[in-house]
């Protein structure tokens, strides 16, 4: 299925306002100016500072995008002190419902995982994907925020499970072999909730004996993206897969919302409520 490259009209009742920490708020994208601002955070991100290979449209329009834009909700770290408009855009993460997915013939991990396990859960899913923030934002207080909006989208739309590709950086195994490893020995999802990397792409994660691993050096190399997602409970799925366009090595995340630590919806309970719109 083709999807319009163009924005769809906004669905107002996906958002949950804006959540504030100083000058910095975090929402979801409202405009389609908005939207681009992300698409070239994302492209001066992957590619011109972390190494993808653009094609020819990308790089004539220094723009990260695909078919999957068009049907996501996109949330946005705004740097008040930058302005009001698209150029207050300092970080990004894509959201995609189950609805949402179907209008554009799946989920974005379908090309590395196979997700069945996923998809054939009854109630609200999530994708995450395309995270980045600007270099001149990476600090403590952004994730932080970055983890807030993406807690207050999770109750606003009564998610039950988030999942994703979650990237290492570059596509050397043998130096990301202790992080694969801990993640497989320490992290692997249950049966019933694992993807598995399509066999055309599976890479073995289990790349050394699990007993040998430092694991306070593996800790400090994760992403923190990647960290998060285990303070949160996170799992891992079976196999890594390279992306060379991307130059990262990807593993599958999956994480029940149910884990999500107190602090998240304890903070939004106070702050905005627990509104009850449906999926």
């Amino acid at each position: 299925m083709t999807v319009s490259p163009l924005l769809l009209a906004p669905d107002r009742e996906a958002g949950f306002g804006e959540l504030r920490a100083g000058n910095l708020g975090v929402r979801i994208a409202e405009t389609a100016e908005e939207v681009d601002a992300a698409q070239a955070l994302r492209f001066r991100i992957f590619y011109e500072e972390m190494g993808a290979h653009p094609d020819e449209e990308t790089l004539a329009s220094a723009r990260d995008r695909d078919r999957f834009d068009a049907v996501a909700d996109h949330l946005l770290v705004i740097d008040h002190d930058l302005g009001e408009g698209p150029r207050s855009v300092v970080g990004t993460y894509r959201l995609i419902r189950r609805n949402a997915a179907a209008a554009a013939g799946g989920f974005y991990s379908a090309s590395e995982y196979d997700i069945a396990p996923l998809v054939a859960l009854p109630g609200p899913i999530l994708e995450l994907g395309r995270s980045c923030v600007d270099a001149n934002h990476r600090t403590r207080g952004t994730l932080q925020l970055l983890w807030r909006g993406i807690a207050a989208y999770v109750f606003r739309h009564r998610i039950d499970l988030m999942f994703g590709c979650a990237s290492l950086p570059g596509t050397d195994l043998d130096s990301l072999a202790p992080a694969l490893t801990y993640l497989h020995a320490h992290h692997l999802a249950p049966p019933a909730i694992r993807p598995r990397a399509l066999p055309e792409r599976y890479i073995p994660m289990g790349r050394l004996d699990p007993a040998g691993l430092d694991i306070r050096a593996v800790l400090n190399e994760l992403p923190p993206l990647v960290k998060g997602y285990l303070r949160l409970g996170g799992f891992v799925g079976d196999g890594a897969v390279l992306d060379p366009q991307f130059n990262t090595t990807d593993v599958c995340i999956v994480v029940k919302t149910e884990l999500i630590t107190d602090k998240y919806s304890k903070h939004y309970e106070r702050k905005v409520g627990w509104p009850a719109g449906p999926e």
